[in-house]
C-alpha cells in the first residue's frame, strides 16, 4: 500500500527502475460516490512488483509517480473507463494496449478480465468485491489481494493478445484502435442528463415533465455536494412518484412510501421547493416532450420519415455484418453503429467512395476501418439511392399544330 508520501517515493523509484509495460488498473465507488475519482490505483512492473496507490490519503498528489511513468506503455482492461480519472490525477499513458479492446478485435466472444486470463493463461481470478465501496477506508485486506489480482497477470495477457493479434494480421488495426483511445477528449457533459431517469418514457405531459426535471436537478446538487451516488439520495422511483402525484403541501409528500424515511422527512422542504417552482413555470418554459438531437431519429422511425433512408440503412447494416463475420470482428468495433447511422440519414452528395471515405474519417473511423468497409458502404449506398430527378426545361407546346 502507498498511503503517503515516502512510500510513494518507493513506489516511484521501483517502476521507474523496471522494465517493460506496466500494468495498470483503478477502482471506484460507482453506485456509493457522485464522483467517478479514483479511490484506489493499481499498478504491476516486472522487476517492481504490484503498488497500490491510496490517492485519497495523498490528496491527489501523485507527482513522482507522474514523472516514473512518463512514456511508459500502460496496459489496462478497458481502458476507457479508467483514463478520465487517472487523468484528473496527471496520469496519462504515453502507449496503450487495451486488452479488452484487443480482445474484441481478436474475435473471442467473451471479453471480461477473468474470462480471457482463464482461457489464456489457465488461471482464475478470484473475484467478488468489484461493486464494493471503494471510498471506504481503511480498505479491507481482501479487498486489496482482489484490486492486486486485476494488474496481476495483465501484462502477461497482453503479450499473448498482441501474438493472437499479429497471427491473424490484426495487431495494426488494434495499435490505431489503442491510439484512439489513448487520444480520445474526455466525456462531454450529456445534454439533458435527467431525461436518463428510469421510467420517464411513461411521461408524455410537459408538465410533469418539468416536475421531473425539477426534482432531478434538486437531487444532483445534493448529490453533488454531499458526493453521496444520487441514487441515495433519492431512487428514481420516488422522484418518478412525486412528479406522478404532485403533491400540494409536505404532508402530501411525506405520505408517499419513500418520503416516509427520516432522511427523506429532513428533505422534505428542498424537494417541495422543487416541485412549486416547476409548478409555477410558465407554459413557454416548459421542457419539449422529446430532447433534442444532433442527429438522425431512431432507426425505427426511418421507414415513415424517409423510406429511402431507411433502405440504405438496411443494406449498409447488411454489407458490414458480412464484412464482420469473415474477419471475426463485432461489427461495432468494425464502424460505430452512430456513423452509421449518420452517414445513411445523410450521406454525401455524390457518392464517390473519396466523398464517403470523407464523411467517415470526419465521423472518427479509422484508417483500416476506411480500408475494410469503403468500398461495400459505397456500394450500398449508391445502391438505394433514389433515382435523380428529370432535368427541367421547357415546357413542350400542346394543342394542335398550326
Amino acid at each position: 500500500m502507498v498511503a503517503d508520501q515516502a512510500a510513494l517515493r518507493r513506489a516511484a523509484d521501483a517502476l521507474a527502475g523496471a522494465k517493460g509495460p506496466v500494468a495498470v488498473d483503478t477502482e471506484r465507488a460507482s453506485g456509493y460516490r457522485y464522483s467517478q475519482r479514483a479511490y484506489l490505483v493499481q499498478l504491476r512492473r516486472e522487476g517492481a512488483g504490484t503498488w497500490l496507490v491510496d490517492p485519497i490519503a495523498l490528496g491527489g498528489r501523485l507527482d513522482p509517480l507522474v514523472q516514473a511513468l512518463d512514456g511508459t506503455e500502460w496496459v489496462l482492461h478497458a481502458a476507457s473507463q479508467d483514463l478520465p480519472c487517472l487523468a484528473e490525477l496527471g496520469l496519462r499513458p504515453g502507449v496503450l494496449f487495451d486488452t479488452e479492446l484487443a480482445g474484441r478485435l481478436a474475435g473471442f466472444d467473451r471479453v471480461a478480465l477473468g474470462t480471457l486470463v482463464e482461457r489464456l493463461l489457465g488461471f482464475r481470478l478470484e473475484k467478488g468485491h468489484g461493486a464494493a465501496d471503494w471510498s471506504r477506508r481503511p480498505l479491507p485486506a481482501d479487498w486489496l489481494t482482489y484490486a492486486a489480482l486485476d494488474v496481476e497477470l495483465l501484462v502477461q495477457l497482453r503479450d499473448v493478445l498482441e501474438t493472437e493479434l499479429e497471427r491473424q494480421g490484426k495487431l495494426a488495426w488494434a495499435l490505431e484502435e489503442f491510439e484512439a483511445v489513448r487520444t480520445a477528449p474526455l466525456p462531454r457533459p450529456r445534454t439533458d442528463p435527467w431525461r436518463r431517469t428510469s421510467g420517464i418514457h411513461r411521461v408524455r405531459n410537459q408538465r410533469q415533465l418539468a416536475l421531473v426535471r425539477a426534482l432531478w436537478e434538486a437531487r444532483d446538487a445534493v448529490a453533488r455536494d454531499r458526493d453521496i451516488a444520487p441514487g441515495r439520495v433519492l431512487p428514481d422511483s420516488a422522484l418518478m412518484e412525486a412528479a406522478a402525484r404532485n403533491p400540494a403541501n409536505e404532508a402530501e409528500l411525506l405520505a408517499l412510501p419513500v418520503f416516509r424515511g427520516r432522511s427523506q422527512r429532513r428533505m422534505s422542504g428542498v424537494w417541495m421547493n422543487a416541485l412549486r417552482k416547476a409548478g409555477a413555470l410558465a407554459k413557454s418554459e416548459l421542457p419539449e416532450p422529446a430532447g433534442q438531437h444532433d442527429g438522425p431519429p431512431p432507426p425505427n422511425r426511418w421507414a415513415d420519415k424517409d423510406p429511402d433512408a431507411a433502405a440504405r440503412l438496411a443494406a449498409t447494416r447488411a454489407a458490414l455484418a458480412t464484412i464482420a463475420e469473415a474477419n471475426t470482428l463485432p461489427v461495432e468495433n468494425l464502424l460505430l453503429p452512430d456513423l452509421v447511422r449518420r452517414t445513411c440519414w445523410q450521406p454525401p452528395a455524390d457518392l464517390s467512395p473519396e466523398s464517403v471515405a470523407t464523411v467517415l474519417r470526419d465521423g472518427g473511423a479509422r484508417s483500416w476501418q476506411i480500408d475494410l468497409t469503403l468500398e461495400a458502404l459505397t456500394k450500398a449506398l449508391a445502391a438505394t439511392a433514389p433515382p435523380p430527378a428529370p432535368p427541367s426545361g421547357p415546357a413542350s407546346p400542346s394543342g394542335p399544330a398550326n
